[in-house]
């Protein structure tokens, strides 16, 4: 009788832990959230200033507001999402968030900052869900998401109007969804495993229209992808047509997908800013005169002999033909000349008659009879306006590129020879949006409308816009070369007139610039944000303070003061948690060590590795192991400025990894091992978040105060 009342106690005891187990799931992630959210709103209106990048992103977001067009070095969601928040507070866009400079009271910065502060919020309860979902122990899963939820680094970062959160936040989702579709691995073709190719896929589209890179975690997910259909591949249980299947889907929603959210949201994007504004000159002329309230002006239809003009490269650098007084430090040691995108009066070219003419200019030019339009296949010379040299090309070699000659400003209208002699070659016309406006003559040169090359007459060579830029001799302006292409659809070779200016011809108001395509525009406004990404270096002759190099964040050597140092002002300090950022990099080693332990074990064929094991070690350490590398190594080698903050995503992944090496150490330890050693990384974790939370809750009055918190000499907090 004792044994089946016992044995009725067991299911009841069980249902009792299932029980627990719902509950724990439910509670925890709401008690995180709790949390999260009373650590990032603590003071978060302290400061009544403009707080370091603010000054950037706050004002992307005005934008948005007034619908002015701007030029940026990230993609627009996080900017959009600024813009969003700041219009639910209520924003005019009536504010300039000029740095440390003090919020007007008809500006709501603290709602603004609480609702950007959400993103920060949400990466705490989905960090927990992560890590239950690799199969942690229930202890491990906790210790990681209070790790997330104390992170001295992601708590300040979301007090404040920044693009970092969300690019936390969406980073921690790809991964997360990445994890859900591990766990659906056994159900191929579910409706749940669908449901999580297509969140990974979206979450991927949006962490990377956030900042690009977002294409590291896209790149762990690629990782993962690869080796699933590779074990796939030698599956006796999945057919050809399934294999192939499993291909189609994971590139419609983790390639597809991506890119037309990418795609879509820029979309957004220029129809938002229809106005024109500070980003005018990374674009392209059609897109420029199609904006509201622009400032190109509008000229004479057809360039002619005499006509001054300015005109814009259709390359990755879409900038204007520029010259100046400054010469080239090597080579010819002639006038340089570049691509600038901004309005000067050094952009401005006359057309005058080529070298190869008997017409002397001084005597022959009459501008009262005209002197013939501009046509494919005529030849001209470009005279600088303000400089009064020729554009001049010659066999020097090119000084950035290689295999292309230079271009320079050379001699006057006296001196000069047959290179500077340049043929018009029209490669495109485009009609006027007005379907009433009559067809223009498709062999003259039209400004605006009329694509077209320039080859030099003596060289047979192309005036070109690289996509390179100078270096500080050159003002890291635009390199623009003359090299040698063969096919007329090579759109660096590629030119239209901008503006036009000349007073013995008609001004016809009734024209009507064609529309821009989008897919020109998309693909322009990428490769102007890739070039200024690439402009984004270390200027070794300025002394940046803020600027660290990628050695110093593992290491925790240096922090960032965020704002305004003095002593009655809410002062931020930039760093991670000692606690968290030391250990999940000593962890690092640690994981190598285990896996170097497997890889002799299953060599020796010790201890067999089933394939649920191998894949619970590749989900919880080898991912985001090949996280962390993804998301620190590529700031090892680039040659851009980096600051603390570029750290935060590898420092999740970092965090990651340190769940698993103290998983994998205390799974087998007794209990009276196991527990005291989580009890201590719990309070060490709390511990160490309120000894230094003053760097992420505000330190305000005297820096003696805060003296106790230098626990190395680099770090800089009080004084």
């Amino acid at each position: 009788m004792s044994e089946s009342v016992e044995k009725g106690k067991v299911p009841q005891l069980q249902n009792f832990y299932r029980g627990l187990l719902r509950l724990e799931s439910i509670i925890s992630p709401i008690a995180y959230t709790l949390l999260a959210l009373y650590v990032r709103f603590q003071n978060i209106d302290k400061n009544p200033d403009v707080v370091w990048d603010e000054a950037h992103f706050g004002k992307f977001g005005s934008y948005y507001i007034k619908h002015e067009f701007y030029h940026d070095v990230h993609p627009p969601l996080g900017k959009m999402l600024i813009a969003l928040t700041e219009w639910l507070a209520g924003f005019d866009g009536e504010f300039d968030f000029d740095s440390n400079q003090s919020y007007p009271e008809n500006v709501n910065y603290k709602l603004i900052r609480q609702i950007n502060a959400c993103f920060g919020v949400a990466c705490c309860p989905l960090a927990y869900w992560t890590a239950k979902n690799m199969g942690f122990q229930l202890l491990t899963v906790h210790l990681i998401a209070i790790m997330v939820t104390l992170e001295h680094s992601y708590i300040v970062l979301s007090k404040f109007i920044l693009l970092d959160s969300m690019l936390l936040f969406f980073t921690i989702a790809t991964f997360a969804c990445l994890v859900k579709m591990y766990t659906a691995r056994r159900e191929p073709f579910t409706r749940r495993w669908k449901l999580w190719m297509w969140l990974t896929g979206l979450s991927i589209g949006c962490v990377c229209s956030v900042k690009w890179v977002g294409l590291f975690v896209t790149l762990v997910v690629g990782a993962y992808t690869i080796l699933e259909l590779f074990t796939l591949r030698f599956d006796p249980k999945v057919s050809r047509k399934q294999y192939f299947k499993h291909w189609a889907i994971r590139v419609i929603n983790l390639i597809v997908t991506p890119f037309l959210i990418y795609l879509f949201l820029f979309k957004i994007h220029f129809t938002l800013l229809y106005k024109s504004g500070p980003g005018d000159a990374s674009t392209n002329t059609l897109f420029q005169v199609n904006l509201e309230n622009n400032e190109i002006e509008t000229g004479p239809r057809t360039v002619a002999f005499g006509s001054l003009i300015t005109i814009r490269s259709h390359g990755l650098s879409p900038n204007l033909l520029h010259s100046h007084f400054q010469t080239y430090p090597e080579g010819s040691n002639q006038n340089q000349v570049t691509g600038y995108g901004f309005a000067d009066d050094n952009n401005v070219w006359q057309v005058r008659f080529p070298r190869s003419s008997e017409l002397n200019w001084e005597e022959d030019y009459l501008p009262d009879e005209g002197s013939g339009y501009i046509t494919d296949g005529s030849v001209i010379r470009l005279f600088h306006n303000q400089q009064k040299v020729n554009l001049h090309t010659h066999r020097i070699p090119s000084h950035v590129s290689r295999g292309n000659y230079e271009v320079s400003g050379y001699g006057s209208e006296e001196i000069g020879d047959l290179k500077d002699d340049w043929i018009v070659e029209i490669v495109r016309q485009t009609d006027s949006s007005d379907p009433d406006y009559p067809k223009e003559n498709y062999d003259e040169l039209h400004p605006v409308s009329t694509f077209f090359r320039l080859r030099n007459k003596e060289l047979g060579c192309y005036l070109t816009s690289t996509g390179f830029s100078y270096p500080k001799w050159g003002f890291q302006q635009a390199e623009i070369v003359c090299k040698h292409s063969w096919s007329k659809h090579d759109k660096s070779t590629w030119w239209n007139v901008e503006e036009h200016w000349n007073e013995n011809l008609p001004i016809d108001t009734d024209w009507h610039p064609p529309k821009s395509r989008f897919w020109t525009d998309f693909v322009m406004i990428n490769f102007a944000m890739a070039s200024s990404n690439s402009a984004l270096v270390e200027d070794h002759d300025k002394f940046d303070n803020l600027a660290t190099d990628a050695w110093e964040w593992p290491t925790l050597h240096r922090g960032l003061r965020m704002c305004s140092w003095s002593k009655d002002s809410y002062r931020y300090f930039l760093m991670g948690s000692p606690f968290n950022t030391w250990l999940s990099t000593l962890s690092l080693f640690v994981f190598l060590a285990i896996t170097a332990k497997l890889l002799y074990q299953w060599k020796r064929q010790t201890k067999p590795m089933t394939e649920s094991t191998f894949w619970e070690f590749i989900i919880q350490g080898v991912m985001p192991f090949t996280a962390w590398v993804t998301h620190y190594l590529p700031f090892v080698v680039m040659g851009r400025v980096t600051y603390v903050h570029h750290y935060l995503p590898a420092l999740y992944f970092a965090i990651l990894i340190f769940g698993f090496v103290v998983d994998r150490l205390l799974r087998s330890s007794f209990n009276w091992i196991k527990y005291p050693v989580y009890i201590a990384l719990f309070g060490g974790c709390i511990k160490t978040y309120t000894y230094f939370s003053p760097i992420c809750q505000g330190m305000t009055g005297m820096w003696t105060d805060y003296i106790y918190l230098e626990w190395l000499k680099s770090w800089d907090m009080a004084v």
